[in-house]
């Protein structure tokens, strides 16, 4: 899942080098914890926070295979 995030986000801002994606997992929960630089924030969430809902909800259904719960932040 850190990689599906990482490559989304790196093809989504200006600054791909500056994309750092952390992964705390338990049993049943993923935590994955999307760092951008503070100029690429508004890419990222998009208007009204499409993408980031976008983001969300694409790596939502790759979990299904899982049977894992995936929560992701995102912070500058």
């Amino acid at each position: 899942m850190k990689e599906v995030v990482e490559i989304l986000a790196k093809a989504l801002v200006d600054n791909p080098d500056q994309v750092i994606v952390d992964q705390n997992a338990t049993e049943r929960t993923v935590h994955l914890q999307l760092t951008v630089a503070p100029e690429d924030m508004g890419k990222v969430i998009g208007k009204q926070g499409k993408i980031a809902n976008a983001i969300r909800t694409i790596v939502k259904a790759a979990a299904v295979k899982d049977g894992r719960r995936i929560i992701v932040d995102i912070d500058q």
